[in-house]
């Protein structure tokens, strides 16, 4: 294993992300608050200082790393980058009280998207700082290793292993001959596609820091939000329709964007059969909560029924984690039905968590073969998706990708309940830490600032779990991984 190359690279990943230090001080002194000059300037020296003793004994070294050392920079990276994210929250005035285990799972809920906070009273929280708490879900979005890889070539590092340690689902394919050329053309389409929800946020009424804001978690799929209150905050219905197609753009997998955008046809879109299914899994779980809450008569109108099934369902199923209403008080089975529908989650290659549609689709499939089989034992039935036939070796790894992520939601689970938790917020918790969804059932319905220490370690290692899909996390701990 080279440990130099490893501490080389993360060094001059951790001097980049202390530049995303600087448009908080700019926050700060365009809102006229100026108590946070301070906080983010200090911030900036430790992280980049800190970058830069990792960085400077190892500088000369010109060794390309391979795969393990890949996999070895991309969890150590997330794990340092959350440590350092931690110090605004530590060094601000704003926050009195907040423990290091606090600070840490917040920053480590935003990195990964998962939009869990320990935070309350954000409406009265400093402009900087909640700037800075979006802008971490926005930097996590899309990979900040991924947004390295376009950086790290013109350093003269190698990116490759790092994409594929980075990269979730089924395929890595490069849309384009040059790795570099990969990231850029996807930070376009991320970058695209904030602006342009930005501008949809302010039209419908929001307040340009707010839309800004939460063009950064819709976006990123990450949840968090400038209100204690969400989106619910805004009560409009205008603007929880610019959330909900946003949201939806935005769990669709970034690869069939570019494809789409590049042949400059909306064909390509209904082609691809994780796509279909995507939508198919949104239109009936709407539909299942419009039933459960009409039946139950919980809203007045049955417009207003419709509204609040289709923003809180999306939200929910796109691992989001926006709220317009308090969904754990609804009645019957759905807000259990929401957290569970949660699993199946976004496309791969998206922003969104959770399973991935496109694994959940393959086991159906590999269901309904084993099913044919048992009734034609001598048939040769294949298992396809947008018309080619899955090899073996790819329904193996779903397979096993499914047995880490089974094996390891029951260990957290347990080990939340040994701290204390209840079965219903362990299980939510849980789910809601591994999918990056954020909110949950029972005592982290509102917010996870009630749990003890323990239990917030353990959910930042759930979302760690969650946002480099187990398999990564898991390799550190066998012996193989780390042999010569």
């Amino acid at each position: 294993m080279q440990l130099s190359v490893v501490s080389k690279t993360i060094g001059i990943l951790l001097m980049v992300f202390s530049f995303t230090q600087i448009p908080p001080i700019l926050i700060d002194f365009i809102s006229g608050d100026g108590k946070e000059f301070a906080t983010f300037s200090l911030s900036f020296g430790i992280t980049l200082m800190g970058g830069f003793f990792m960085w400077y004994p190892f500088m000369s070294i010109k060794q390309d790393f391979r795969l393990r050392e890949g996999v070895l920079i991309v969890v150590c990276f997330w794990v340092v980058l959350s440590l350092f994210a931690t110090l605004p929250f530590l060094l601000t005035d704003a926050i009195p009280g907040l423990s290091f285990s606090a600070a840490f799972f917040e920053s480590m809920s935003g990195l990964t998207t998962t939009g869990a906070t320990v935070l309350s009273g954000l409406d009265e929280l400093p402009r900087a700082i909640l700037y800075y708490r979006q802008q971490l879900q926005w930097l996590g979005g899309m990979g900040i290793i991924v947004l390295a890889v376009a950086i790290l070539p013109l350093l003269g590092v190698g990116g490759m292993e790092l994409y594929h340690a980075e990269s979730s689902g089924i395929s890595k394919d490069r849309l384009t001959p040059k790795l570099r050329q990969t990231a850029i053309a996807l930070w376009k389409i991320y970058v695209s596609l904030t602006v342009l929800c930005a501008l949809a946020y302010f039209l419908s009424g929001m307040s340009l820091f707010d839309a800004v804001g939460h063009s950064f978690s819709t976006v990123a799929i990450g949840g968090f939000s400038t209100h204690d209150a969400s989106i619910g905050y805004f009560d409009s219905a205008f603007i929880e329709s610019v959330a909900i197609v946003f949201m939806f753009l935005a769990g669709i997998n970034f690869s069939l964007h570019f494809v789409a955008w590049n042949n400059r046809s909306l064909v390509d879109y209904w082609k691809d059969s994780e796509l279909k299914a995507y939508v198919v899994v949104l239109l009936v779980s709407v539909l299942i909560i419009l039933s459960v809450l009409n039946f139950n008569n919980e809203y007045q109108s049955f417009w207003t029924t419709l509204r609040h099934s289709l923003f809180q369902t999306v939200s929910m199923a796109t691992t989001t984690g926006f709220a317009s209403q308090n969904f754990s008080q609804w009645p019957n089975a759905a807000p259990v039905f929401l957290i569970m529908v949660s699993f199946v989650g976004a496309c791969v290659g998206s922003t969104g968590g959770g399973i991935k549609v496109v694994r959940v689709l393959l086991m159906f499939r590999l269901g309904m073969k084993e099913i044919k089989q048992f009734i034609h034992p001598n048939a040769q039935i294949n298992v396809k998706l947008n018309r080619s036939t899955i090899g073996e070796k790819t329904l193996v790894s779903v397979l096993g990708f499914f047995s880490l992520y089974t094996i390891s939601f029951v260990l957290i689970l347990i080990l939340l309940m040994f701290t204390g938790m209840d079965q219903v917020s362990s299980f939510s918790a849980t789910a809601a830490t591994m999918n990056n969804l954020g909110p949950g059932l029972g005592e982290v319905a509102q917010n996870y600032g009630s749990l003890n220490d323990s239990s917030k370690w353990i959910l930042s290692a759930s979302m760690l779990f969650g946002r480099l899909e187990v398999l990564t996390l898991i390799a550190l701990f066998h012996k193989a991984f780390w042999r010569y």
